[in-house]
């Protein structure tokens, strides 16, 4: 029966899951990102930290683990094994780490079964905390960590001290006598399918999390998605877009943009500039990358001149075990993958890559 009904309502489920999951409202989202932003630079310390960071600087973003209970409902016991390779790769190499939210499932779950089936995950964090390299933010599926008088006795418990948790945080670059702020959250604000709306958390917790687990269904998908589609990743652009010398960096969508075009955006943007070179070996590559694509029933995306602000760091959740995320380093900013698709064990792939410095208006 759970396997007839997995053929029947799968597409249904994840198509309903992508159409109702998010409420956003322009102008709740524009109100909230700006008073963000303003608390963060005029009183830093208080809803996050502002960081000097240089060419030096080493950081990796991961959002959305939306660690559960090793159950059928768990979105990320499947990417666990490329998660903590991951972290352990960064760790090793001196990247500071920024959490963005979500990262425990507590719309579905209670607190304690999260603790106890993500002792490993929990302890390869901790070890970013012990060398002062990691930054924890709130999402709306974990924003107990933010609202519950308990938070900081139970993060005592899971990571041995008491650390902060924030809403946001502002990396701060320099180059050319000019400052780029990238502006971080979890991205959830002004949303109101998540921004601590409780009819959706009881949802979530009564009628999405037991019918997922029965049918054993997750509906995050391998999310180099179409276009710049959602549409609250397009209002977190619309907002950036009016901004000058500030790049945002959220989550929550779990669709990974790399300076406002999704990757298949990409692709399609490539093979243009590729075919006015006239470069027949890129041609090759992207026409038989694309050819892929198509087969699984992406479509063509119509590409707009959007400007370069707009990241989004995905998820480390998808149904096939893959995760992503935003590297810093060296002065470029990167979109990864880690993925054991191709090898037993998991590897590193880099999807995007630009220098910090031409995210600055001129």
């Amino acid at each position: 029966m759970r396997k007839f009904l997995q053929k029947l309502l799968s597409a249904w489920v994840i198509r309903m899951s992508n159409r109702f999951g998010s409420r956003p409202d322009s102008k709740r989202i524009f109100d909230a990102l700006t008073k963000l932003y303003q608390n963060l630079i005029t009183s830093p310390g208080k809803r996050g930290e502002v960081l000097e960071i240089n060419s030096e600087s080493k950081f990796i973003i991961f959002s959305d683990q939306h660690k559960g209970a090793r159950d059928f409902a768990d979105d990320f016991s499947l990417a666990e094994k490329n998660y903590l390779q991951a972290l352990d790769n960064y760790n090793k190499l001196g990247f500071s780490y920024i959490n963005l939210g979500d990262s425990e499932e507590l719309w579905e779950n209670l607190l304690e079964s999260v603790i106890k089936h993500n002792k490993k995950t929990f302890a390869a964090e901790q070890l970013f905390l012990d060398r002062n390299a990691f930054i924890k933010i709130f999402g709306n599926h974990d924003l107990y960590w933010d609202n519950d008088p308990l938070s900081q006795f139970n993060l005592n418990r899971i990571y041995g001290k008491v650390i902060r948790i924030y809403e946001g945080a502002i990396l701060r670059f320099k180059a050319n006598e000019k400052v780029l702020d990238i502006f971080l959250t979890h991205g959830h604000q002004g949303d109101l399918q998540s921004d601590g709306n409780w009819f959706s958390k009881w949802f979530v917790s009564t009628i999405w999390a037991p019918l997922q687990s029965y049918l054993k269904i997750n509906p995050n998908t391998p999310a180099y998605d179409n276009q710049l589609k959602s549409v609250h990743n397009v209002l977190m652009y619309s907002w950036v877009a009016e901004q000058k010398n500030i790049a945002l960096i959220t989550g929550h969508t779990h669709q990974p943009v790399f300076a406002s075009l999704t990757h298949l955006e990409r692709l399609y943007a490539k093979l243009a500039k590729a075919n006015v070179d006239n470069n027949k070996a890129e041609i090759d590559f992207l026409t038989a990358e694309l050819s892929k694509r198509v087969a699984k029933g992406d479509e063509q995306p119509k590409l707009n001149k959007y400007k370069s602000a707009y990241f989004n760091s995905g998820c480390c959740c998808y149904n096939d075990g893959d995760i992503t995320g935003i590297e810093i380093e060296n002065g470029l900013i990167r979109l990864i993958k880690w993925s054991y698709k191709t090898s037993t064990e998991p590897e590193r792939y880099i999807l995007e890559e630009m220098k910090l410095e031409e995210l600055m208006d001129i």
